[in-house]
């Protein structure tokens, strides 16, 4: 079972050193489902990432009939599968508008990635969070006509 976001914040918090927090951003990653070769689409490849991401987006109706959006998605590189796991905790279960409105850099900056990701791991960071924005945007679109 992957981790949560309050789990996550609470973990980064109680970590002081940033070797400890890596590993854990690692941990992370391996306890994310691995996405089937079927789903390592073309399709699915966020761009601007260095390493090899894939998010795949699934979108249910939500009690109100606002679209939801649920995320799972997977790398080849380990530290970028811990920041794949970050923004799915993040974002999955959320409305396109709750999506829309969430401020990552308040988020990001509360775990300290900013200083500490390099700026390539940083590019591909915002890259999955403008992805995830841009299915939000669609779904609402599709939502609302």
């Amino acid at each position: 079972m992957t981790a949560n976001l309050s789990e996550i914040l609470e973990t980064f918090e109680f970590l002081d050193d940033w070797e400890d927090r890596y590993k854990y951003l690692i941990d992370l990653g391996r306890e994310m489902p691995d996405l089937s070769a079927d789903e390592k689409t073309d399709a699915n490849k966020v761009r601007g990432c260095v390493s090899q991401v894939w998010l795949i987006t699934s979108i249910e109706k939500g009690t109100d009939g606002s679209p939801v959006l649920a995320f799972k998605g997977d790398s080849d590189a380990l530290i970028v599968q811990g920041l794949v796991a970050i923004v799915t905790a993040l974002f999955s279960g959320k409305s396109a508008r709750e999506i829309l409105e969430t401020d990552v850099e308040e988020i990001f900056s509360q775990l300290g990635l900013q200083d500490h990701l390099t700026p390539q791991r940083s590019n591909g960071l915002r890259s999955m969070v403008g992805r995830i924005r841009t299915d939000a945007q669609q779904a609402l679109e599709a939502a609302c006509p």
